[in-house]
């Protein structure tokens, strides 16, 4: 498998508009998104700044990609490319993100790197998460500023993005569940197929699943089985 270095070497490669991301964020892109590379995809992006980031994934992504970008700044809409999309609007207005969503979705990757505010990330998960496709990556940059009381956020602040994708562990893992009133089964757990956390970045997949399965296999025949879903006061068989 050929390494995919584009991201790291793409700051060489930068022209007349300025491009801001954290340096480590373009080594967890190239490991993330590799395969990606020359795919056709339907693309968002919130936060637009500079329009640095427009020619980046144009460039990395397939000829017929719909590149959708959105940003708070009405300037915004004169850095738009040829074969993308600039949006104008607020990423903490509903109304504003179901209309992105609705004339430009589904989308297969979706990164978040506009205002960094807990309500701003927060809403705009809540919102774009349905337009997310399966198998696709809801993707939130700056999440430090989950930290800084001046974007929202604290040390273990309840209203923060880093605790509310903390949640969606839980949520993940609701099947599980032995609490039937007080953790009950959320239907993300059909949706979350997996979160990492990386130095402030938040990377969600979207998988959608039925219930877990248990396997057993021996000899070549394999048992299936969703009974660990349902007994209760389990003990472990070890």
């Amino acid at each position: 498998m050929t390494e995919c270095n584009y991201f790291r070497d793409y700051p060489a490669r930068t022209g007349d508009r300025m491009l801001f991301k954290m340096e480590h964020y373009l080594e967890q892109y190239d490991a993330l998104l590799g395969s990606w590379q020359g795919r056709d995809i339907s693309f968002l992006e919130i936060g637009v700044y500079k329009g640095g980031s427009l020619p980046m994934w144009q460039g990395f992504f397939g000829p017929a990609s719909r590149l959708v970008f959105l940003d708070i700044d009405p300037a915004c809409r004169a850095l738009a490319l040829p074969g993308t999309v600039v949006e104008i609007g607020d990423q903490a207005d509903p109304d504003f993100l179901g209309r992105v969503g609705a004339a430009h979705g589904p989308f297969d990757l979706i990164v978040d790197d506009g205002g960094h505010k807990m309500h701003q990330q927060i809403t705009s998960f809540r919102h774009l998460w349905p337009r997310l496709a399966d198998r696709g990556l809801y993707i939130v940059e700056d999440v430090h500023t989950s930290y800084w009381p001046g974007f929202g956020g604290g040390f273990r602040e309840p209203d923060s993005f880093v605790e509310f994708a903390k949640d969606l562990i839980d949520r993940m893992h609701s099947w599980y569940t032995e609490d039937d009133a007080g953790f009950p089964l959320h239907p993300l757990a059909r949706e979350i197929g997996g979160i990492r956390f990386h130095d402030s970045l938040v990377v969600i997949e979207k998988r959608l699943k039925e219930a877990p399965v248990a396997l057993t296999a021996q000899n070549g025949k394999v048992g299936r089985s969703r009974r660990m879903l349902e007994v209760r006061g389990r003990r472990s068989i070890f």
